[in-house]
């Protein structure tokens, strides 16, 4: 039986001509309103224990609408929500706090509402107290705490007590990252025990890194149902426009710079153009950055890239341990630091068990990339990682700051990122828009 069975749900806000009207459509008298606006329609899904599902949109697309009417604190036009279980919700940050009252306090009055007897918040306060380490402002009136502090207790409180479904609405992008680190670890575990999350929230990351399923909504309806890694492509697509493809390395060219690579086994990986040798290593070991190749316009090692070409990078790694899940990643940061552009393969599309190495072997990965950036020198790093990307992955070999890359641009522009913006000219005179 499912968790969560959402059937032909929607939701409409209606005007009338009078309030006899509103009036008499409580006693089912068929009158038709004026105006009808439809927030949400035909809304169907459902969700399985242990399931995660995120909810992507833009705004005013209807998910805090359809979360409402999951929880039942509003109810829908059409359709109905069965939900086989206990229900846990953040929805909204601080909901339900009174900001006269101390953290403590809060808890015994939250934890109340959802249905909780004093003596079972009074069991589990401790762990509350200890989860949202808050310190001595558990015991300070709500009012002098920060939405960090706030998401804290709320977090603490609304998973004390495993829930059957547990819903979060973008709260947690107000927290620390350490915070939320430990918030998603205990989503974990209650996924491992049969609770399922829906995540609504604006980061496609988070989306891809926490659910296996997504749902996209466009004008209150769902435009997409699918993989999480589909879904927020499609809700990229919607929000900037739909990328231009990258010309493809052709399989010959990619076999021939591959073999190139594997014909040796040595570390040649500081010989190469461009090497740092102030570079900053690390890892547990069990793997081994060997070389690198850079490639563009069909150029091995340029001295510069054209700003908007791309680039591909390879980078051979040897395996001294047996590993069921490899993540390769790559890097781009200014020399002052700043991280412009990571990925690994697995929020570039492969699966957490498609890509294993067993000990002695020797592997080739390959980024491409448009360099969309203005002119001046960039660092790339390198690294290989093994474990599962949604819990937690083990760096094999990282290599930080190991290459310096120049991108050469004529004309240049203020900042970092070419967005490539477009430029036009827009009626003479003034006395055109009038009229």
């Amino acid at each position: 039986m499912s968790l969560v069975n959402v059937s032909n749900l929607g939701k409409a806000y209606r005007s009338y001509r009078s309030e006899w009207q509103r009036i008499a459509r409580w006693f089912f008298i068929p009158l038709k309103p004026s105006a009808e606006h439809w927030i949400l329609e035909g809304v169907s899904f459902t969700i399985e224990a242990g399931e995660a599902i995120g909810i992507v949109g833009k705004n005013g697309a209807g998910k805090s609408t359809l979360l409402k009417m999951i929880t039942g604190t509003l109810q829908p036009t059409q359709g109905n929500v069965q939900i086989n279980g206990r229900i846990s919700a953040i929805l909204e940050l601080g909901m339900g706090f009174n900001p006269e009252l101390t953290g403590r306090q809060n808890v015994l009055h939250v934890a109340g509402l959802m249905g909780f007897s004093s003596e079972q918040i009074e069991a589990v306060m401790p762990e509350i107290e200890a989860f949202a380490e808050i310190g001595e402002y558990f015991d300070s009136h709500v009012r002098t705490y920060s939405s960090g502090m706030q998401m804290r207790i709320a977090f603490a409180v609304a998973t004390a007590f495993r829930p059957d479904v547990l819903i979060v609405d973008e709260a947690l992008s107000v927290g620390d990252a350490y915070f939320q680190a430990k918030c998603y670890k205990r989503i974990s575990e209650f996924k491992e025990q049969g609770t399922a999350l829906i995540l609504v929230s604006h980061s496609p990351g988070d989306v891809v890194k926490h659910c296996e399923r997504a749902i996209m909504l466009k004008d209150g309806r769902v435009e997409m149902d699918g993989p999480s890694r589909d879904v927020t492509n499609r809700y990229l697509d919607e929000l900037f426009g739909k990328k231009a493809q990258l010309k493809a390395v052709s399989a010959e060219v990619d076999q021939q710079l591959s073999e190139q690579m594997l014909a040796s086994d040595a570390d040649e990986f500081h010989t190469r153009p461009g090497y740092r040798k102030e570079e900053y290593r690390w890892g547990h070991q069990g793997a081994t950055i060997l070389d690198y190749l850079t490639v563009s316009e069909g150029v091995q090692y340029p001295s510069q890239i054209e700003s908007n070409s791309p680039v591909d990078f390879y980078f051979k790694v040897r395996f001294d341990q047996n590993c069921e899940s490899v993540v390769p990643g790559f890097l781009i940061k200014t020399l002052e630091g700043i991280f412009l552009y990571g990925t690994n393969s697995f929020l570039a599309g492969k699966g957490t068990d498609e890509i294993s190495a067993k000990a002695g072997e020797i592997k080739v990965f390959r980024f491409s990339v448009p360099m969309h950036l203005n002119d001046g020198h960039y660092l790339v790093s390198f690294g290989v990682s093994s474990g599962n990307p949604l819990q937690e992955l083990q760096p094999l070999d990282r290599r930080y700051d190991s290459v310096l890359l120049k991108v050469n641009r004529s004309m240049q522009f203020s900042g970092i990122v070419d967005m490539q913006s477009s430029f036009s000219e827009c009626g003479r005179h003034l006395e055109v828009l009038s009229k």
